[in-house]
């Protein structure tokens, strides 16, 4: 989440909302949030529901969740999805500012 802290202002000059979701319940979130002092949303999902609607992957040998990032467009279609393996197999948000980039540009196209 550092990573995406220390962006975040790029990331609004594309448009783009962050939510982060996470295990947690409400509780531990909004403490954390407060502690950190994060800029993005933060959405407790205790009961794993949000994990199966993308397909996130639960592995117990590696202590939970696997990292997991989409990108949605306006219209709520999954346009990239990466699922990491490990903690460390995260895209750099480099990365994610092209595919934003093209994304907003495609966009502007259809405008």
């Amino acid at each position: 989440m550092a990573q995406l802290r220390q962006d975040y202002q790029e990331f609004e000059n594309r448009q783009t909302r962050i939510i982060v979701v996470g295990p947690e319940d409400a509780q531990a979130f909004e403490t954390y949030w407060q502690q950190n002092d994060l800029p993005f949303t933060g959405l407790p999902d205790p009961q794993a529901s949000v994990l199966k609607l993308y397909g996130q992957e639960v592995n117990l040998f590696k202590m939970g969740r696997m990292p997991a990032q989409v990108i949605i467009d306006r219209k709520g279609t999954a346009r990239f999805v990466h699922y990491g393996h490990s903690m460390s197999d995260i895209p750099d948000d480099q990365e994610l500012f092209k595919l934003l980039d093209e994304l907003n540009l495609t966009a502007g196209d259809n405008a």
